[in-house]
């Protein structure tokens, strides 16, 4: 699988504050990376960088292949943090305006606007002037104005921001098909529950820097305290005591444990068969939102 974005020792400096600092990263076509990071830590410094809104300091960017140029912001989406809409434009029209922006024929843009309004299920709204919908619905307008003209890379700034859990979901589901379909998806989020099951690469960003890089299994293997995960009826042996570091009541009779142990698993499964009933005995890893404390609260050297 050939990179559609790398990035070689980016650098970029306000004043006297640097933002973003010898970052290098690659993206593998069709794939989804999740940028994560506290406020402040650079990530939307980062996606301005991909889009051109901002130009490095230092280091180079390349996107499949070429020194990233101008003519390559058509074959970009950007969803901004800061949505921006034209509020006295109908629906429709400013979805048309947009997609000529970024290449697309008079005919192509009505129908691929036509085809997203349907799609996101609000296609009654394409005559309406934008500032008379909700703000549900003007971020999923805003959406699909960032994927109405077919980008071979999606960017993504906070996407869910401003939707309820319902209409999350709906997005999180359109985010997923268009990696299938083959767009490319960089999307930078605090949901941290939503990054284990759409992104297959992450990168934390804090204060300037990457912190952790990889897929999200990979990061939290390397990050394995050997730590195990029980849901047990029944007496915990005395050598399964001393090891809990975490203890849930599930019902009367039965608790969820996280377990560091000095035996061996097989005997401790032995030990523990012989005076209860296990209902589950597996690896416990670390979640990224773990991981995304540690680090983020972790000094820098």
């Amino acid at each position: 699988m050939s990179e559609i974005l790398k990035l070689e020792a980016v650098t970029k400096i306000f004043g006297s504050y640097t933002a973003i600092e010898s970052v290098s990263l690659s993206l593998k076509k069709n794939s989804v990376l999740g940028l994560l990071g506290p406020n402040g830590a650079g990530k939307t410094t980062l996606l301005r960088l991909i889009t051109q809104i901002v130009l490095p300091d230092s280091g180079q960017l390349f996107f499949n292949g070429e020194q990233l140029q101008e003519a390559h912001r058509t074959k970009m989406g950007y969803l901004p943090e800061e949505r921006g809409l034209y509020r006295k434009m109908r629906v429709q029209e400013q979805l048309i305006y947009f997609a000529q922006l970024r290449g697309l024929s008079p005919r192509e843009a009505k129908h691929q606007s036509r085809d997203w309004l349907k799609r996101l299920e609000i296609e009654h709204l394409q005559s309406q002037v934008l500032e008379t919908l909700s703000k549900g619905q003007q971020q999923k307008i805003q959406f699909i104005s960032a994927v109405v003209h077919q980008p071979e890379l999606l960017i993504l700034d906070e996407p869910f921001s401003g939707f309820d859990p319902a209409n999350a979901e709906v997005i999180k589901k359109e985010i997923q098909a268009l990696q299938r379909s083959g767009t490319t998806i960089i999307y930078s989020t605090h949901r941290m529950d939503t990054v284990e099951d759409v992104c297959t690469e992450l990168v934390l960003i804090n204060q300037a820097k990457i912190v952790l890089q990889g897929e999200p299994h990979a990061i939290r293997k390397q990050f394995d305290k050997g730590y195990i995960r029980l849901i047990y009826s029944g007496t915990l042996p005395d050598s399964a005591k001393a090891g809990i570091i975490e203890q849930k009541q599930l019902t009367d009779v039965k608790a969820s444990y996280v377990l560091s142990s000095a035996l061996d698993k097989k005997m401790l499964l032995s030990l523990l068969i012989e005076q209860g009933e296990v209902h589950a005995f597996e690896e416990y890893l670390p979640s990224m939102y773990e991981l995304f404390l540690e680090h983020v609260n972790k000094p820098m050297v």
